[in-house]
């Protein structure tokens, strides 16, 4: 082939090359970031109390890193080359504690987690965003219900309030004037933080007592505290680094609820429990690899947890560490998940299972991002 010829193709041949090189340095970034994790001392030992036979919890870890990238404005912004799987060769070195930092008799084990096995799916990438609005204050979170069939939104506005707005559907929220339209429900007491979650018609709610914290289960139908429980942990600390103002996340997911807390016991990591949606009753916990320092949110996903890392500055959100019960998803096959550069840092994660996608607060701004699925054991 003459010179002449190879000059007219290079102009076709420079799409694949940018593509090649980009990928490489997606790489070299992941090796790097390897590089960086510093081992964690000691011997990990977790509590099993009544995991299916033969299952075990297998986590994966990543130290935060990641370069930002521009997001755009209010449409679906569809994303590129998020994701990514490494294995942290440092997981699972630590000795548990979670369970010594429960009140003395809390810790209650359940034969009914056996059915922790049934949703095989995990989460690829985010495939979609799409920024609603703006409203209120920096800090907040909105959400459905998560267990029901309501297009209700609920929106929890500030880290210490007690009046939840409640919108009939997604379009009167996004109106400008949305407040006209909002129904309001005053709480009995006010909340704290943005671990709250609406599931199956009532409100799980945290609310603080001195140095303790109550969960609080309202029905949102006649208006009525059905139950509250003061969570068994002794010396609770922000579970999240980035959110100082959030001691448990109420999570939901396909097999239930959740509580993700921290306590000075292990104050290093986070601490997964099980929780009964009606007694409100821990029926099993995990201590995890996952370190609350540069953490911005969590949720739960098919018995994963899914943590969301971030820097002081506000960079590019991550999913860095993902921790599953069942042992289901072995640490190679967790993707390295990224989020667009968008205004801030997350305030919450709500994640919807019934959806599939994510309901999130960034500095006032209203987010929904929309997760690719793939199987746990799919390569």
């Amino acid at each position: 082939m003459g010179p002449w010829r190879c000059l007219l193709l290079l102009p076709l041949l420079a799409p694949a090359l940018r593509a090649q090189q980009q990928q490489f340095m997606e790489y070299v970034e992941r090796r790097i970031t390897l590089l960086e994790v510093q081992p964690r001392a000691g011997p990990r030992t977790r509590p099993a109390p009544r995991i299916a036979p033969g299952r075990g919890s297998q986590p994966f870890s990543m130290e935060a890193g990641g370069v930002g990238s521009g997001a755009g404005k209010f449409p679906w912004q569809l994303s590129e080359g998020w994701g990514g799987t490494e294995q942290d060769p440092s997981a699972g070195q630590q000795q548990s504690r979670c369970r010594a930092g429960l009140f003395p008799g809390s810790y209650h084990s359940s034969d009914t987690l056996s059915a922790l096995t049934d949703c095989s799916d995990t989460i690829a990438s985010v495939r979609a965003m799409k920024i609603l609005k703006r409203f209120g204050s920096s800090s907040g979170l909105w959400t459905k219900d998560a267990a029901g069939s309501s297009e209700k939104i609920y929106v929890f506005d500030g880290t210490a309030n007690d009046t939840v707005y409640v919108f009939p559907r997604m379009r009167e929220f996004t109106l400008f004037s949305a407040t006209r339209k909002a129904a309001r429900i005053k709480l009995p007491y006010p909340w704290v933080g943005t671990g709250h979650l609406v599931y199956d018609g009532h409100l799980y709610y945290i609310r603080q007592q001195g140095q303790s914290f109550q969960v609080i289960k309202f029905n949102l139908a006649n208006k009525t505290v059905v139950d509250s429980s003061v969570f068994p942990a002794e010396e609770q600390i922000p579970v999240f680094g980035l959110s100082p103002s959030t001691y448990i996340e109420v999570s939901a997911d396909e097999e239930g609820l959740w509580a993700i807390y921290a306590t000075k016991e292990d104050e290093k990591n986070m601490c997964l429990a099980k929780l009964d949606p009606a007694s409100l009753d821990i029926e099993q916990m995990w201590d995890t690899p996952c370190p609350r320092e540069n953490a911005e949110g969590a949720f739960v996903v098919c018995g994963a947890l899914h943590v969301v890392y971030n820097t002081r500055l506000p960079s590019r959100a991550r999913v860095q560490c993902v921790f599953d019960v069942s042992g289901t998803l072995a640490p190679e096959d967790a993707s390295l998940v990224y989020f667009p550069k968008r205004y801030g840092s997350h305030a919450s994660l709500k994640y919807s299972p019934r959806e599939r996608q994510i309901y999130a607060w960034d500095d006032g701004y209203q987010i929904i991002y929309r997760m690719e699925m793939k199987k746990k054991m799919e390569v």
